[in-house]
């Protein structure tokens, strides 16, 4: 009964992604804006927003206990970033190494995949800093989450800037298929748009909710701790399966929509979540949670050098793939 249940709610996100996909493209092209920005701020924010009140939720109160409270709200905060960062990557070259092959290119736009990367690795990395701040030294550490947050401003704003000049060099977002709600009958217009989008992210809110829920239905039988459990489980939980999107938009040749999503999301989710658990949680450099950051920040790092060299091929996502695998072996040793 619990494989169904999972299955059912896989299946639901699924259809969800489509849906949301479909009208973030008639949005994008709508606003005369390029693949970049719909991919790095609106989908990786409007698909990250529901996993971001997981750790809130936890930190705040979720259960009695508040060691587990904290556990929890630091495993899914930096795991959200080492699953970006590793696994989503990997899927995706699981994709298209059928039709491309392992020395197939990726063509990503490459001066924002550079921003979202440099971004990242800049502002992830003090949090990394942070794991070494004592938490009586709260001027330091609340220094350097105000850095952080500025960081992610600052991203925006550059982000946003370059869009103009990206629609005149051929990047604006362009939409493939006509909406789903217009084959329905509905005219294609604001409002339908915005239809198809709550739509499409109140699906994916439920279904990812439910996955939630099948997933600790089974987690006690796994044996581990809310730290380890929430750096490994909740990730997936909430964040892959709304990076299905990534996966469509690469099958169709939109690379830079795919890693757009995926890198802005890494952003996003290694900024502003870090900063909050800076302030309110110990932060402290378990072994677990240390391996996660190093891990993270070596898989961004790769992507970034590889990005450096001019030519992004298939295989190089594999070694994403297997930095996560190597996560794994050290956090359950």
């Amino acid at each position: 009964m619990l494989l169904l249940e999972l299955l059912f709610f896989l299946v639901l996100i699924l259809v969800a992604a489509e849906v949301f996909v479909n009208a973030l493209e008639h949005l994008g092209e709508r606003l005369k804006i390029s693949e970049g920005v719909t991919g790095s701020v609106f989908a990786a924010i409007g698909t990250a927003l529901p996993e971001t009140l997981v750790p809130l939720l936890a930190i705040f109160g979720g259960t009695q206990n508040q060691q587990v409270n904290e556990e929890i709200g630091v495993g899914a905060i930096l795991g959200a970033p080492l699953m970006l960062s590793t696994l989503s990557l990997f899927l995706m070259t699981l994709a298209v190494w059928k039709h491309r092959g392992s020395q197939g290119h990726l063509t990503p736009e490459r001066s924002g995949l550079t921003r979202d990367l440099n971004f990242f690795l800049a502002a992830f990395a003090l949090s990394c800093v942070a794991l070494f701040v004592p938490h009586e030294t709260g001027g330091i550490r609340a220094m350097l989450a105000f850095v952080m947050v500025t960081i992610y401003f600052f991203y925006i704003l550059l982000t946003l800037r370059a869009s103009a000049q990206l629609v005149q060099d051929g990047h604006a977002t362009e939409a493939e298929e006509p909406m789903l709600l217009c084959k329905l009958g509905l005219p294609e217009n604001w409002p339908t748009i915005f239809l198809q989008l709550g739509l499409g992210l109140g699906l994916l809110v439920v279904g990812a909710k439910g996955f939630i829920h099948g997933v600790e239905a089974a987690a006690p039988l796994l044996g581990i701790s809310a730290l380890v459990l929430s750096l490994m489980i909740v990730p997936i939980a909430t964040e892959l399966p709304e990076k299905v999107n990534s996966i469509l938009w690469i099958r169709k040749h939109k690379d830079t929509l795919a890693f757009g999503n995926i890198t802005g999301a890494m952003v996003f989710q290694g900024t502003l979540l870090p900063a909050i658990g800076i302030l309110l949680t110990p932060w402290v450099p378990q072994k677990e949670v240390l391996a996660g950051v190093v891990i993270t920040l070596l898989a961004a790092l790769w992507l970034r050098l590889m990005l450096m060299r001019g030519q992004l091929r298939v295989w190089h996502l594999a070694v994403n793939g297997g930095l996560y695998a190597l996560y794994l072996a050290i956090a359950l040793s």
